[in-house]
């Protein structure tokens, strides 16, 4: 056993600083083993105490009779490091420190920390600041969170693994109150040593884990975390991620665009689609989606079939599913005739769907009829059950019925219980059917099970690239002709232009180039040129003379800067234009492609793809990322429009991404905003350029 598998099923446990009082923080660990059945042998260490109940406690770490698999360390964050140091001297595997007062309160905090991780030395450390772990699927409990007060936990096939240690207790008691059963669960803190990526890497082994659901703070080693979560999908455990911290500001970019396109928030979307992960809109979805994807049914499909014995309530769900996508066809003929087949009168509505079952009393023998003959349908992927008030009498008979229709099909099946009734949801639940309290719920779950059966991880892939000569490149803010001729250079075709200096040479410039062209400041210091008057367009050698001399007056007073350079520059039109950018932050290097021109930031039309380990993006990321705009009509001759150059566009997007990933943290900033794409075998020209270099 490697020391995590020792950690979460120690034969042998130490609680070092624990208490004879049960009502105390550190009187819950002993009490909670026993409680909840631990079988292996429990080391209390106080040298104030000679028992804790029928357990010898011994005085110091060193009179152990053995040594422990786990050391549960209960000291304060002064002195937690000494008894840290004790159990790593006796060969502990594992120490969980519950102590606050490290890194999150400051230098002080610091200091103990890294006291901490030298007194481990090899030894493994869960938190400090953590509330523990809790493996139900050995019954065993190495933790003191309030809700394992609870006498009774439904073991099922969650694994959870929360950065937070109050979340641990939040989850526990609502999952128990859901009925959704859990396998294991573990508080990572401040993840001085073992982090989240560790035990998603553990859970995709377990075999009591069917899904794996996260409540991330921030992930700490990207490369880590990535390398676990494809090796969850490749053992096909869905990964559900809750990420906290969505309203933070984006990283405040110096003078391009792509920083506030890009953001904290969107690189973390980014990095989680890459590598399969599931993410949870709202608290309440860490709990509805693994409980859906943990029945192992797949939705292959957006056609549901809705069930309901209550109108309004089926009007509620198939809003709610219509809104996102979903579609609820009413049923084929035959569908419906073997509905009326199942009931006389006129009371049922069953050529419509919501399929209202309406009757005086709902017979459990004509809803299992219905839900099968539903599953049976062509016309449905999944099937929603609504449960009314009248399963308040008979949930028993209820949920019976609908288990029984279960092994007759791996369709989806699931259920929204109208009225207040938490325990016929649970009896659902652990009956195999998971139930939700709103239609927003349901909706969540089916969508997070089609997300499951159609996404694909995005496989590490890079284009081979030869590397790029950047030899006298300079320091800082590059202007816009630098900057273009570094793109030149990695082969991103940019438009014709001259640097000039005086109205006489821009008109030569605009004769040269004998038609209508575009005229601009060149300045390393003034980026956006558009908000000071500093671009023009459409002129002629005729009239780019005295347009240049009033745009350095413009300028001036805007700008408080005389510009003495100037770009002419040829004149691209026809085609759609795109932003084309790189962000850096603590998650990696992302590149990202948008909806262009001076509307990118209000449009916010963007995509986004994390470069891989090494090199650039494939042929194949780049082609994706453009598919996925919705501006992708317009590339792809949307009404009658030409067809883009999007061979060329997808090129340049390999180009430039190979820029970053050669330059690395050398590039701070780079940006291409417009970049034009030419109708189809024209190519595509960048028009602007922005580069930071540190």
């Amino acid at each position: 056993m490697n020391a995590i598998s020792r950690l979460l099923q120690p034969r042998s446990v130490a609680i070092i600083g624990a208490s004879a009082d049960a009502s105390k923080t550190a009187g819950r660990p002993v009490s909670y083993l026993l409680k909840h059945g631990f079988a292996g042998d429990i080391y209390p260490v106080n040298p104030k105490v000679d028992r804790i109940g029928d357990l010898v406690c011994y005085p110091d770490i060193a009179s152990l009779p053995a040594v422990p698999d786990v050391g549960i360390v209960l000291l304060g964050a002064e002195r937690a490091h000494l008894a840290v140091r004790d159990l790593a001297a006796r060969g502990c595997a594992a120490a969980i420190v519950l102590a606050s007062g490290y890194t999150e309160t400051g230098e002080d905090g610091a200091r103990r920390q890294k006291q901490l991780i030298e007194a481990a030395g090899d030894m493994r450390i869960l938190g400090p600041n953590t509330i523990g772990l809790v493996n139900l699927t050995d019954n065993i409990v190495l933790s003191a969170t309030g809700a394992l007060e609870m006498e009774h936990f439904p073991v099922g096939g969650i694994g959870v693994v929360s950065q937070s240690g109050g979340i641990l207790g939040a989850l526990l008691s609502r999952a128990a109150a859901r009925g959704v059963g859990l396998s294991k669960l573990i508080s990572t803190s401040n993840e001085v040593d073992l982090e989240l990526a560790d035990f998603i890497d553990h859970l995709a082994d377990d075999e009591a884990t069917k899904v794996i659901a996260l409540y991330v703070e921030t992930v700490r080693d990207p490369a880590k975390f990535r390398s676990a979560c494809l090796k969850a999908a490749r053992a096909g455990k869905p990964v559900v991620a809750f990420k906290i911290g969505r309203s933070e500001a984006g990283a405040k970019a110096a003078v391009s665009h792509t920083g506030a396109l890009a953001g904290a928030d969107r690189m973390y979307d980014a990095l989680f689609k890459q590598v399969g992960v599931i993410r949870a809109q709202t608290f309440a979805d860490l709990l509805d989606i693994p409980a859906a994807l943990a029945t192992g049914r797949k939705l292959h499909g957006k056609r549901v079939a809705i069930l309901t014995s209550t109108g309004g309530a089926g009007t509620l769900v198939s809003d709610d599913l219509g809104m996102a996508g979903f579609d609820t066809p009413a049923p084929d003929a035959a569908t419906a005739e073997a509905l009326r087949a199942l009931q006389t009168g006129d009371h049922a509505v069953l050529d419509r769907n919501p399929i209202d079952v309406t009757l005086a009393g709902l017979k459990p023998d004509l809803l299992r009829g219905a839900i099968n003959v539903l599953l049976k349908s062509p016309s449905y992927d999944a099937l929603t059950i609504i449960v009314g008030s009248s399963s308040l009498a008979m949930p028993e008979l209820l949920a019976g019925a609908i288990q029984d229709c279960l092994p007759n099909s791996d369709k989806p099946v699931i259920a929204y219980v109208s009225p207040h009734a938490p325990e016929v949801g649970a009896l659902l639940t652990q009956r195999g059917v998971p139930a939700f309290a709103a239609a927003e719920s349901c909706t969540a779950a089916l969508r997070a099970m089609f997300q499951a059966t159609e996404l694909k991880p995005q496989v590490d892939s890079s284009a081979p690239a030869a590397v790029v000569s950047v030899d006298g490149l300079p320091a800082g803010s590059l202007d816009e002709y630098q900057a273009k001729q570094l793109f030149t250079r990695f082969g991103v075709p940019c438009a014709s232009e001259r640097i000039v200096h005086s109205p006489a040479e821009a008109e030569a410039a605009a004769r040269e180039m004998g038609s209508r062209v575009v005229l601009k400041i060149l300045s390393s210091e003034i980026t956006h040129k558009s908000d000071v008057g500093g671009v023009a367009v459409n002129l002629s050698a005729e009239t780019i003379g005295a347009r240049l001399t009033a745009m350095g007056s413009e300028v001036e007073a805007k700008a408080g800067v005389l510009p003495k350079r100037f770009l002419v520059q040829e004149m691209v039109g026809g085609g759609t234009e795109l932003i084309l950018g790189m962000h850096r932050d603590a998650l990696g290097t992302a590149i990202l492609l948008g909806m262009g021109g001076v509307t990118a930031e209000l449009f916010k039309d963007t995509t986004m793809r994390l470069l891989p380990p090494t090199g650039g993006l494939s042929r194949a990321d780049a082609l994706a990322m453009a598919q996925e705009l919705k501006t992708w009509p317009l590339l792809d001759g949307f009404r009658g429009r030409p067809l883009a150059d999007v061979d060329a566009l997808v090129t340049t997007i390999v180009a430039f991404s190979q820029m970053a990933a050669q330059l690395g943290e050398r590039l701070v900033e780079a940006e291409i905003n417009p970049v034009f794409v030419l109708p189809k075998g024209q190519g595509v020209r960048a028009a602007d350029g922005v580069v930071v270099l540190a």
